[in-house]
């Protein structure tokens, strides 16, 4: 890889991860358009454990406080402090490990075509758009029962499908669960540290098996980048957030949506 490839994609991963325009569109996207060689399971792992220090570094206070409560919840059995959140977090990533598991050889061969992308990135689009309108907006994360889990963490699991995004489907479904824009974000981030964790997991596994000679320093590079992105991306975007809205979003979404069908048709 060269030294432009591993930046705008490291850069890529870090913004498009947290943003509500799909990550794994963009990736699958930028390479073809740009006539890139795939960059390879190694440095998604990279970019993904990037963004993952991100996430977790930026709501380090909150991932102590839940994973502290989560434990003494488990041992007294009884709501203690954060743990609501916490089991809000662990319950709502089960629908996506189960069906990462059973479609993951679907998802990877008959869905990252840019049709098929095109046609989420407006569908969802159009979707958020509903939500941000429609929704009430009116409870923070503190406040989820277990049906605005079941929600959310079904809707994580379409993010299987290129050019959903899972912080945009998440964050649709928390908007239209009555949850306020910086709460629906917020949750979506928090409930994203298992999702990294258990995508590079596999990825990891599929690295070990793979053959290719590993280029540390790209790695590296991959790693800081995304990590630096991602973290001024949480930061700017949950303080624009609650003034700007999802339109913006929304709009890039209709539009790249559009290109890509011009485009690929």
């Amino acid at each position: 890889m060269t030294l432009i490839q591993i930046l705008v994609l490291a850069a890529l991963q870090g913004l498009t991860e947290f943003l509500p325009i799909s990550s794994s569109a963009h990736l699958i996207l930028v390479p073809k358009l740009s006539g890139w060689p795939d960059q390879g399971l190694a440095f998604d792992v990279a970019v993904h454990i990037g963004t993952l220090t991100a996430v977790v570094w930026y709501f380090r206070k909150e991932v102590m406080s839940m994973t502290r409560d989560w434990f003494a919840s488990a041992s007294k059995r009884e709501r203690v402090g954060e743990s609501n959140l916490a089991w809000a977090v662990l319950w709502g990533t089960v629908p996506v490990g189960l069906a990462g598991l059973l479609l993951q050889d679907l998802v990877e061969s008959e869905l990252r075509s840019p049709i098929v992308i095109a046609a989420a990135t407006i569908m969802f689009g159009l979707l958020l758009w509903i939500s941000d309108v429609w929704g009430k907006r009116v409870r923070n994360e503190h406040t989820l029962h277990w049906k605005d889990v079941i929600v959310i963490g079904m809707a994580q699991a379409i993010a299987l499908i290129p050019g959903t995004s899972r912080s945009g489907i998440t964050m649709t479904a928390g908007l239209m669960m009555g949850l306020t824009r910086e709460a629906a974000a917020r949750f979506s981030f928090l409930l994203s540290i298992p999702v990294i964790v258990l995508a590079g997991g596999l990825k990891v596994v599929d690295l070990i098996n793979a053959p290719e000679p590993v280029q540390w320093s790209a790695l590296l590079a991959g790693v800081a980048v995304s990590a630096i992105t991602a973290y001024f991306c949480i930061h700017y975007f949950l303080k624009l957030l609650e003034r700007m809205g999802m339109l913006p979003f929304v709009i890039y979404r209709l539009v790249l949506g559009v290109a890509l069908l011009w485009m690929f048709w």
